[in-house]
């Protein structure tokens, strides 16, 4: 059962994601009608994730308290970074407007995350998270697809400006989501779940807080490695192979980049399910060593090879959300915000090393450096997840 904060947290995000779609379709648009070289282009994908970064933690200790003034200020970075980026004609304006774009996507999406965790339903916390992340891949999808159908010779900007529309969408669905998440009524009971109600007089330690443990730091890894996969092989290597060597029109590069929202779309809210029945860990430790076999396909295959890990891909995309599902429920709304948002801060991290590290690669003509890394760390880090699981099978 998907509660009515889940609800409108799902549309909400919806609505903001048709932008995040377009962007890397129109990346080799950019690359030519502006002129700028790989670093630079790495630099402008780059600051969507380091925005993201630099907001992440002072985002969660902001919405610990005050969720609804995080919901607005998410909002509205948004807003005025999609305007720089639709009306900027130099680097450092179109750089800026990326960055206000990913601090407005961070802060939105943290609010997000803590509204899941604090409203949604214990028996489905795992499905309430992948609901919201089925509504983000649809908006990506649209918006993958919204650009494919524009005209070829319409400036990006312009392109961009069309698939952002729905943001204004989004809009209309705050001040319900205000009502909802201020009023409170659907919120966990307090001492249910790990017992740490905000009490003055306990003052539970940061460790306490955060749950440090050898899961955590797998979650956290998890995310890391995913984000860097994501990011740099799908959001740089992949749109830049299919127009560079593959010679694809926007609408082939589209098509492309469509492939792994589709696969991910069918299989996300059957793992949600699967994964409140079965070992978490185990879980996403299968799909992870699925995903290193399609970053590598799609990083170094031909034509064909490279479909199928596009395949691959938007199978290992379906595990987004499952780190934070290892990270627990507390019902103390600080240690939430504060265990979300540090893992947020390692997913950030790898959304902004991911393109500027392939940017700088590529320039220096070692580009394939990138994606080798991408599969040994999305391998390693599933042997891990998998030993763990094994080890705390035994009697």
């Amino acid at each position: 059962m998907v509660t009515q904060p889940v609800r409108l947290v799902a549309a909400l995000v919806f609505c903001n994601t048709f932008a995040l779609g377009a962007f890397p379709v129109l990346l080799p648009d950019i690359a030519e009608q502006t002129g700028y070289d790989d670093v630079a282009l790495g630099v402008l994908a780059g600051a969507f994730g380091f925005a993201r970064l630099l907001c992440d933690l002072p985002a969660g200790l902001l919405l610990s308290r005050y969720l609804r003034a995080a919901v607005l200020l998410g909002a509205a970075a948004l807003t005025s970074g999609n305007l720089l980026l639709f009306s900027g004609h130099e680097l450092w304006m179109l750089v800026l407007g990326r960055g206000l774009y990913g601090a407005g996507h961070a802060t939105l999406l943290l609010s997000v995350l803590i509204t899941v965790s604090r409203f949604a339903e214990s028996s489905g916390h795992a499905f309430s998270l992948n609901v919201v992340e089925f509504s983000g891949m649809l908006g990506m999808l649209l918006g993958m697809l919204l650009v494919a159908v524009l005209p070829d010779g319409w400036p990006w900007q312009r392109a961009l400006m069309l698939a952002s529309a729905p943001q204004l969408l989004g809009l209309f669905l705050l001040p319900g989501l205000l009502r909802v998440v201020g009023s409170g009524e659907s919120a966990p009971p307090a001492a249910h779940l790990e017992g740490e109600a905000d009490d003055p007089a306990r003052a539970p330690r940061w460790h306490e807080l955060i749950s440090l443990n050898r899961l955590t730091i797998l979650a956290w890894l998890s995310g890391f490695v995913l984000a860097v996969a994501w990011a740099a092989v799908g959001q740089f290597i992949l749109p830049l192979r299919a127009a560079r060597e593959f010679e694809l029109s926007r609408i082939g590069v589209a098509m492309m980049l469509a492939l792994p929202q589709v696969v991910d779309l069918c299989f996300l809210l059957p793992l949600g399910r699967l994964a409140d029945r079965v070992s978490r860990v185990r879980l996403l430790g299968v799909i992870l060593l699925v995903l290193a076999l399609g970053i590598a396909a799609m990083a170094f295959g031909s034509f064909a090879w490279a479909m199928l890990g596009c395949a691959l891909f938007g199978i290992g995309l379906a595990a987004w959300m499952l780190p934070i599902s290892l990270l627990g429920r507390p019902s103390s709304p600080r240690a939430a915000a504060l265990r979300v948002s540090l893992h947020r801060t390692f997913v950030d991290a790898g959304v902004f090393f991911g393109p500027l590290g392939a940017g700088l690669l590529a320039e220096s003509g070692l580009l394939w450096v990138a994606g080798m890394a991408s599969a040994v760390a999305l391998l390693g880090v599933g042997v891990a997840l998998l030993a763990h699981d094994h080890l705390r099978e035994k009697p």
